[in-house]
């Protein structure tokens, strides 16, 4: 190949992958309360599901939007952001559920040990299963 067809080439895909990048960052975010759920399911079963097999768990709930109910253990706020903590049956695994900014605003009117229901994203298991931007159903 001579220097004019590799310099085509390169430019080329530099330019694809610009624009692939460029679609990729401005990708619009998803309103979780818009959405329907993919899953809905307890605390209890989540963790469940993850603790026994996390690749399965992982390859069934991960970047879906899922509706969990169960019980608030623990209500706080980091950098003016809600988390809510659902109790589960599992002695060092819980569901934490980062709420987004008009949830947080709700979040003064929860109690500990109330029953609640959620929607947001799962993004994955460290010991607790993670949702992201959820929003208050109940």
């Amino acid at each position: 190949m001579n220097n004019k067809k590799i310099i085509t080439i390169i430019l080329g895909f530099g330019i694809v992958s610009l624009f692939v990048v460029y679609k990729i960052y401005n990708k619009p975010h998803v309103n979780v309360s818009d959405v329907k759920s993919d899953i809905i399911i307890t605390a209890d079963k989540i963790i469940d599901d993850f603790s026994s097999d996390e690749m399965k768990a992982n390859k069934s709930y991960l970047d879906k939007i899922i509706k969990i109910s169960g019980v608030i253990s623990e209500l706080k706020v980091v950098k003016q952001k809600g988390i809510i903590t659902l109790k589960t049956n599992h002695d060092f695994g819980s569901v934490l559920c980062h709420l987004s900014d008009k949830a947080s605003r709700k979040m003064n009117s929860l109690k500990e040990e109330q029953t609640i229901t959620l929607k947001g994203i799962c993004t994955g298991f460290l010991l607790d299963v993670i949702l992201v931007k959820c929003e208050i159903i109940n």
